[in-house]
């Protein structure tokens, strides 16, 4: 780091610092405004923040030691929750958005009712609040660390101590920042900067892919090297699964690919819906919350996939492809991309890269200490011990429960070493409850007492075959299929052990949320409202738009390693699905007919 790079960086900082001290007085006004922007964003800020918000800079970190370790195929661990984030587009976000819920949490109250409700309410906020979302903030911290480390930052300022001194020197001094206006300015602040950070990010990335490739010699000698440094592992292959040879047609497992066929088994048919976040949850439910109206919260979805999946995706494999190559013998791959930033990048160039490594930090744990305030907040003091506080006592109270986040994020930050494996802690700890979470929008049978089951056991199941020595279960994949069977099959019991919830309650969720699908007939005679979603015609769009968002991620990945046959074949298959995802987009679906009126009635 050479002085014009400390002053890339000191700008950016001051920069960020400013927005989100100016941006503290709209968050200053009430709950709504601090937690959900006054619910008046619109679709490209909020969906350009989701997608910041899952750009941080553990990301790249742990993506070249998925690289390196499992090779690309092991991206899947990540790729495949795209199924559940296009679901998430055509069948979840206007239903979030039309909840008019702050948190996630809160949701449970408009859907179950009774003590068993506000029990649940209690324990998911938490749960997600307090130790699934400080291991997240932990792991984001962790990668800062390793970042600050590889560019020997103290040591340039004159500081020597000892390695774990210099780790907690790294930790406080990274909290400190965020914390300042992540705390103060409330989502405007977040999602503000997220705008600006997202792209800032996605250049630095780019920047650090194009000095890498050249460092080899350009992609062919990059696709040639690597199987050379690494004969043992298929590294370059999108996925596991080979066809037969001499003409037999069986889709076999590749004996070289870098993740088993248990693990790839579990992220393909599993993973995805029963993960935690399978119907859209998680922090995306504060930009769609936040959303002008439903139309740009669906919208939103939209970028945040584009951008998630297809953009940002390639940059980071082909700088992961380089370390393998030039760091042949790197006992910490994930350190790769940190090396190649020192070794191969000018300076000034390397200020900005920095600067962009810092802006997916800050975007991301930014995120995590207001989404993990607002259960605090929102479904914790205000709902069980002071519900009649004043608007600025909520406000306070957000910024007290950012500066509490914030302090368990680095404890847990302290003590971690690896990001990609408290990655999959996180994965494993909230496996399991995703089929209730999706259910309960579309079955009135689902009850409170199944999902505060589902919840807790997806916790403890999770930490237990993760963590405790005695029962842990090392192949990823046995571990994400024992956790998802179990807790199925507690929740399952638990929900046919005790009573469904009162007509009340459901008609009312009924009546706020408007889900399609048979599971509300009875609630729609009822009401006499129809659904809000031609829940088949939704399902058909989600087919095609998997296929659309899978085609170009592979394309580009096809192209890009320079295997034209498979880009190609990807190709077809993303305009096939564009070209139905059209034709659905432009049939139209006559309305349903209430009961007591006449099809004259409607226009």
């Amino acid at each position: 780091m050479q002085l014009i790079d400390w002053l890339i960086v000191l700008i950016y900082l001051i920069l960020t610092m400013w927005m989100g001290l100016y941006l503290s007085r709209k968050g200053s006004k009430s709950l709504a405004d601090f937690f959900v922007s006054g619910r008046s964003l619109p679709w490209w800020l909020a969906g350009t923040s989701m997608a910041a918000t899952t750009f941080s800079i553990d990301t790249p970190l742990y993506i070249t030691g998925v690289v390196a370790n499992r090779g690309i195929a092991g991206n899947w661990e990540w790729w495949i929750f795209g199924i559940s984030h296009v679901i998430m587009i055509y069948i979840f976000a206007r239903m979030w958005r039309r909840s008019e819920v702050i948190t996630d949490a809160e949701l449970t109250e408009l859907r179950y009712g009774g003590n068993m409700a506000a029990i649940l309410r209690g324990v998911k906020a938490f749960i997600f609040a307090i130790p699934m979302n400080c291991i997240a903030i932990g792991y984001a911290m962790l990668a800062m660390v390793k970042v600050v480390e590889a560019l020997e930052i103290w040591q340039n300022l004159g500081i020597d101590a000892s390695e774990n001194n210099l780790k907690l020197l790294s930790v406080i001094g990274v909290s400190i920042f965020v914390l300042i206006y992540a705390g103060l300015s409330g989502l405007w602040g977040v999602v503000a900067t997220d705008f600006f950070q997202f792209f800032l990010a996605l250049f630095g990335a780019i920047i650090v892919a194009f000095f890498a490739v050249n460092s080899v010699g350009g992609i062919q000698e990059l696709i040639t090297k690597v199987p050379e440094v690494m004969p043992d592992k298929d590294i370059l292959s999108l996925s596991p699964l080979t066809i037969g040879k001499n003409g037999d047609t069986l889709i076999n497992f590749s004996k070289t690919a870098g993740i088993t066929a248990s693990t790839f088994f579990a992220y393909i048919a599993l993973q995805w819906w029963s993960w935690r976040r399978s119907d859209g949850g998680g922090e995306f439910v504060q930009r769609f919350a936040a959303a002008k109206n439903e139309t740009e919260a669906e919208k939103a979805a939209w970028l945040f996939n584009i951008m998630h999946y297809v953009i940002r995706t390639w940059p980071w494999i082909l700088v992961a492809l380089a370390s393998i190559v030039i760091y042949p013998n790197l006992e910490d791959r994930e350190l790769g991309y940190p090396k190649l930033m020192i070794d191969f990048l000018s300076p000034g160039i390397l200020g900005i890269v920095v600067a962009s490594l810092v802006a997916a930090f800050m975007s991301t744990v930014s995120t995590s200490i207001n989404w993990g305030a607002s259960f605090i907040t929102n479904d914790l003091y205000r709902r069980f011990i002071k519900p009649d506080a004043t608007q600025p006592q909520l406000v306070l109270v957000g910024r007290l429960s950012s500066l509490l986040v914030t302090v368990l994020g680095a404890i847990a930050a302290f003590l971690a070493t690896d990001v990609a494996t408290v990655f999959r802690l996180v994965i494993a700890i909230g496996t399991g409850s995703g089929l209730v979470l999706i259910l309960r929008w579309f079955w009135c049978r689902v009850n409170a007492a199944a999902e505060l089951t589902a919840i807790v056991a997806s916790f403890f199941v999770g930490m237990t075959t993760s963590l405790v020595p005695a029962f842990k279960i090392e192949d990823f994949g046995l571990r994400i299929m024992f956790i998802t069977g179990t807790v199925t099959l507690l929740w399952v019991t638990a929900m046919f052990l005790t009573p469904r919830e009162s007509d009340t309650t459901l008609d009312e969720f009924y009546r706020r949320t408007l889900p399609g699908g048979p599971g509300w007939k009875q609630q729609r005679m009822k009401t006499g409202l129809s659904p809000a979603q031609d829940l088949g015609k939704d399902l058909q769009k989600v087919l095609a738009s998997i296929l659309l968002l899978f085609g170009a991620l592979l394309a580009t990945g096809g192209f890009l390693l320079l295997k034209p046959n498979i880009g190609w074949i990807f190709l077809i298959i993303g305009v096939l699905g564009w070209v139905w995802l059209q034709q659905l987009n432009k049939s139209k679906i006559l309305p349903m007919p209430r009961p007591g009126l006449d099809d004259d009635d409607f226009v």
